[in-house]
């Protein structure tokens, strides 16, 4: 059992590394590949005791879960290139970043996600 189920999480972590795409995919692989090993271990210690069963489950909700998450990531750093922006200022370590107006949004550049959201 204990072989199963580290098979499953490096299987899961190696789905989840493989991506370099954008945020949407890139946060479902690694939702998939926690969902997983999540998925696994609880699947693992209760009920019949079937990890698989428990690394697919998990895995799909993982998936959703971070699909929806680098979402909205993508339109957070959509707002960012498209909003009107105030004035340019400095951070301590010298970095520039602006405000979104009409918001208390901060963007450090056109793709990175604002803050205070």
């Amino acid at each position: 059992m204990s072989r199963t189920l580290s098979l499953i999480a490096v299987i899961a972590l190696l789905g989840g590394a493989c991506t370099s795409t954008g945020n949407v995919e890139r946060n479902a692989a690694g939702g998939a590949a926690a969902g997983a090993i999540a998925g696994a271990v609880i699947g693992n210690n209760t009920g019949s005791g079937d990890a698989g069963s428990g690394a697919a489950v998990g895995a799909a909700a993982g998936g959703v879960i971070g699909a929806v998450r680098g979402y909205s990531l993508d339109q957070r750093q959509a707002e960012c290139r498209n909003s009107p922006r105030s004035e340019t200022f400095r951070d301590s370590t010298g970095r520039p970043y602006y405000f979104v107006l009409g918001t208390d949004r901060t963007c450090w550049s056109a793709t990175q996600t604002p803050r205070g959201l």
